[in-house]
């Protein structure tokens, strides 16, 4: 798969550099992502202008908060494409406070048993967001990790692995190296099982450090805002369908102020351009 897709600022630049000169450009445009950010090489890249129509999102309550990240998904895509968005089929299973292992993918994957009659063509897989911060949680979702992308590619589907935002206060385990750990575990869990990573995580702390004014998580520091889930659609709609959110007129049915939302599609692209563009 090939990624070519750029923000206006980056459109000009080559798309390889030395990986030094691009951490000091990425600091310098508000996009300082945490160094092992830029350290491992991403084998699978989005396909430009991709137009999957049946997606499987599986996950816990970072998915259903908010009426369901995979529903402002749908919404982005079918405010862009109407006559793509007229034939999407999105599932979204989700079971509160679940690691990745706690899902029956078998289950899912078979035609017609959740609703959708043809086999899916992606899959998007979240796990628990404490499973990047303890090395036996790290070890079992890489084993499942590993183990459902077979069961997808067996069933006609591509895999996504969806990378969870960190912890912000008043949560317990907030920790400075929560994101540089999660992005961590989503790239080399990723790479391993050549599935595309979306940086969801990435994008949280790129969206607090131009905009920290706005509240991307819900009060408890763990769920994500109304706002944190729409950053997130964007930023899934621009890894999985590669195309630009800026711009883009869905605004969460008007909950989300234009500028807002323009200012959360822009960070979405941006961070998605960034982490395709490191290798």
């Amino acid at each position: 798969m090939t990624f070519t897709f750029s923000t206006q600022i980056l459109r000009h630049l080559p798309l390889r550099m030395g990986r030094s000169w691009c951490w000091s450009f990425a600091v310098f445009c508000g996009l300082a992502m945490p160094m092992a950010a830029l350290a491992q090489t991403l084998l699978i890249q989005p396909s430009v202008n991709a137009k999957p129509e049946r997606v499987l999102f599986v996950g816990n309550s970072y998915f259903y908060y908010n009426n369901s990240l995979h529903n402002h998904v749908s919404a982005l895509v079918k405010s862009d494409d109407g006559a793509l968005g007229s034939r999407l089929q999105f599932k979204s299973s989700t079971i509160g406070g679940a690691a990745l292992n706690h899902h029956n993918l078998s289950h899912l994957l078979t035609p017609g048993r959740i609703g959708v009659s043809q086999p899916f063509q992606w899959v998007v897989m979240q796990g628990g967001s404490g499973e990047p911060l303890s090395t036996l949680r790290r070890e079992t979702f890489r084993k499942t990790a590993a183990e459902n992308a077979a069961l997808v590619r067996a069933a006609g589907a591509q895999v996504a692995l969806y990378m969870t935002h960190a912890y912000v206060k008043p949560h317990p385990r907030v920790s400075a190296n929560n994101t540089v750990a999660t992005q961590s575990m989503y790239v080399e869990v990723g790479n391993e099982i050549q599935a595309l990573v979306i940086p969801v995580g990435l994008a949280f702390d790129v969206a607090y450090q131009r905009h920290p004014h706005l509240k991307l998580h819900h009060p408890d520091g763990t769920h994500p805002s109304l706002l944190g889930t729409y950053l997130a659609a964007c930023t899934t709609y621009a890894a999985l369908y590669g195309r630009s959110p800026v711009g883009n007129a869905y605004r969460a049915d008007g909950a989300i102020d234009a500028d807002v939302a323009l200012q959360l599609q822009q960070v979405a692209q941006d961070v998605v351009t960034q982490f395709f563009q490191r290798n």
